[in-house]
């Protein structure tokens, strides 16, 4: 299945139903009145989030989705039929974006959240709500309501709780394979990692998810390499992994260079936890790991870890550094569903 977390849809609500106008025409009875019947209500738009889906490659091939218009009205005071709604099934992690692909119009972040896209046309009336003691016979009915069209964007943005981001062949996807069973393309060439790919993790006892996007090189901001559109999918993370090259030539322009394309990304992710790791250091040796930790302490890298992928040396380190980050941000989840403020979480009383 192809990857897709960025596509266009069109949508457009039901149309009501139009009012009838008829009257009463029975054996005997001279004057019967008006009788005509309500339209229909149209159908909604609606999207939901659902389990089993990672990928929008399903609005590639169907970008328009319409409800159905609300039956007219008819005679003997029958309401018409409601249309149909339609629902937009997508995966949790779904941002629906107006227009203009800046407007959040609705963020599913949970399994089964709905939100509704268009509302649908109220149906007209007939002519029996228009009978008064002075109009006894009113040959007067409403048209149903228009429907409500719209073009909207779905942006998929991976709910996972630590983020993998580095330069191409910085070991991103070998210490997702080493540490989870996930089985990303591993090469000795550049953009090996083409879209992101997931991975369950498990250390002492606690699991959590890792996602691995493709590598960002200088200028990814201004749409060099795949761009940064990627880094979409690790802003909902407790923690980033940073990852660096330890064979690398350049290391402290390689850890500038994604310092400085998160900071032009925004969405905070400049200030969002971040562990920096020496990787690929099954190719040092003990003067050269102190050397550049000490080269990268100087740059402003902050508490920088040592580890190989290949060899798994120092992952479980790495894994247990990680660990405090995402059970912070569940425990702050969990709170927040709950409604329970940080004060009344740790037992202190507050007037």
């Amino acid at each position: 299945m192809k990857f897709l977390d960025l596509c266009k849809v069109y949508v457009r609500s039901g149309s009501g139903g139009n009012g009838c106008i008829a009257f009463r025409r029975e054996k005997y009875i001279e004057y019967g009145g008006p009788d005509g019947g309500d339209g229909g209500r149209g159908g909604d738009v609606w999207v939901e989030a659902v389990d089993g889906l990672n990928t929008l490659i399903d609005f590639r091939y169907q970008q328009h989705w319409f409800a159905q218009n609300g039956q007219g009205g008819m005679g003997r005071n029958r309401t018409g039929k409601d249309g149909e709604h339609i629902v937009l099934r997508v995966p949790v992690g779904t941002e629906v974006l107006d227009e203009d692909e800046e407007t959040v119009v609705a963020d599913l972040t949970e399994l089964g959240q709905r939100f509704r896209l268009a509302k649908g046309g109220n149906g007209g009336w007939g002519n029996l709500h228009f009978k008064t003691s002075t109009n006894q016979a009113p040959r007067r009915a409403n048209p149903g309501q228009e429907g409500v069209e719209r073009t909207l964007w779905l942006r998929l943005k991976l709910i996972a709780d630590v983020g993998l981001v580095g330069l191409p062949n910085a070991g991103k996807s070998t210490f997702l394979a080493a540490t989870s069973n996930a089985r990303p393309k591993i090469a000795d060439y550049p953009f090996t990692t083409l879209h992101p790919n997931l991975g369950v993790v498990g250390v002492d006892n606690t699991e959590f998810v890792v996602a691995d996007i493709p590598g960002l090189i200088e200028g990814a901001h201004e749409g060099r390499g795949l761009g940064d559109l990627f880094l979409g999918h690790v802003e909902r993370c407790a923690v980033l992994l940073h990852l660096i090259d330890g064979t690398s030539g350049s290391l402290i322009e390689d850890y500038q260079t994604i310092c400085d394309e998160l900071e032009a990304y925004g969405a905070g992710l400049a200030e969002k936890p971040r562990i920096t790791v020496l990787n690929k250091i099954d190719a040092l040796d003990d003067e050269e790991r102190t050397f550049l930790r000490d080269e990268l302490h100087a740059a402003g890298a902050q508490d920088v870890m040592l580890m190989s992928g290949a060899s798994r040396e120092g992952v479980t380190d790495v894994l247990r550094a990680l660990r405090p980050f995402v059970e912070e941000r569940r425990k702050a989840d969990s709170a927040e569903l709950r409604g329970i403020d940080e004060d009344e979480e740790d037992g202190t009383w507050r007037p």
